[in-house]
């Protein structure tokens, strides 16, 4: 075992244990919602409450899974393509919340922490927002590390070499989801940066929003950036790695965060709850999400057949090689 495979194990049991608390929190909030010893959060009756927590559940119970999924043996038995998914619908959502928390913790206030609606109770106790806080960031810190090293033990060909190793990859990619991330994160780092159009409340727009909103903007365009790279092979001389990283975490950021936050908007917009509102106005903000989940799933599926065209060109790389030395 060597040092990648050792840093992806405590990674990987880290990230399990950080986001255990936060498990058993939800959990807490379902059952005393229902025996009427927890508070319903502003918005929602009981049954909506109820629903939404327990779908948090099962999303930080499927991610302890796919982390200890990613170390231990059983793991390496399980299906590829389902376990990568779910592990970059996780580090969509929770890495590129690390540099939003190095910048929330130079930028905004201490008393104004993350108001997401859907982890912030009505009542919330100031140690139940810490352990939330840990959970996130353990959980973000931990899959960064032990997911690359499962994909280097699973798909080792894929991260050799250089971009412009034999030129771009064998796949045409349809220009669009560059275009589009583009403009997504054109939108949002303008709403981070003050702008209204588009915004239907102004009052409600507050420095955490803004924040993470402009993270999300940053991510966007590396994605594209980095997407780009891998399929054109620019510049040549750069380690594959570092764009796939990159492509990966922006492009799994559009599409869960988006993916996430599209049914609280369309809630919002079909139901019009007393009391619960977003800044952005609700029909631009859906058609972003959607545009932003779309993007997410197309350069996923570029990455994937960019990793099975460079596995072919190896393989027919190898195969040439034997044939020749057995002539």
């Amino acid at each position: 075992m060597d040092l990648w495979d050792r840093a992806g194990r405590l990674g990987g049991y880290g990230a399990a244990l950080a986001l255990a608390p936060y498990l058993v929190i939800k959990v807490s909030w379902v059952i005393g919602s229902l025996v009427g010893l927890a508070p319903i959060g502003a918005g929602f009756d009981l049954a909506g409450w109820v629903v939404l927590n327990t779908v948090t559940v099962g999303m930080a119970a499927t991610g302890i899974a796919v982390a200890l999924a990613l170390v231990r043996p059983w793991g390496a038995r399980l299906p590829g393509r389902p376990l990568v998914f779910c592990a970059w619908v996780g580090t969509g959502f929770l890495v590129p919340l690390l540099p939003y928390a190095v910048l929330g913790s130079l930028l905004l206030p201490s008393d104004d922490g993350p108001k997401g609606g859907a982890d912030d109770g009505p009542a919330m106790p100031g140690w139940e927002a810490v352990l939330v806080q840990i959970g996130f960031v353990g959980m973000g810190l931990g899959l960064a590390v032990a997911l690359p090293a499962y994909l280097r033990r699973r798909w080792p060909g894929v991260f050799a070499g250089r971009t412009g190793d034999g030129g771009s990859w064998p796949l045409r990619v349809p220009p669009w989801p560059a275009v589009t991330s583009v403009a997504i994160a054109a939108v949002w780092l303008y709403w981070a940066a003050g702008g209204t159009a588009g915004i239907a409340h102004p009052a409600e727009r507050d420095l955490t929003g803004r924040l993470l909103t402009g993270v999300l903007g940053g991510w966007s365009l590396l994605a594209a950036a980095a997407t780009w790279m891998i399929v054109r092979g620019r510049p040549a001389r750069l380690s594959r790695r570092v764009p796939l990283a990159l492509a990966w975490l922006g492009a799994g950021a559009l599409f869960a965060w988006s993916a996430w936050k599209l049914p609280f908007t369309l809630y919002l917009a079909l139901a019009r709850p007393a009391g619960a509102s977003l800044p952005e106005n609700l029909l631009v903000a859906a058609v972003l999400h959607v545009v932003a989940v779309g993007t997410g799933a197309t350069m996923l599926w570029a990455l994937v057949r960019a990793r099975a065209g460079r596995e072919a060109v190896s393989t027919g790389s190898t195969r040439s090689t034997g044939s020749t030395g057995s002539n």
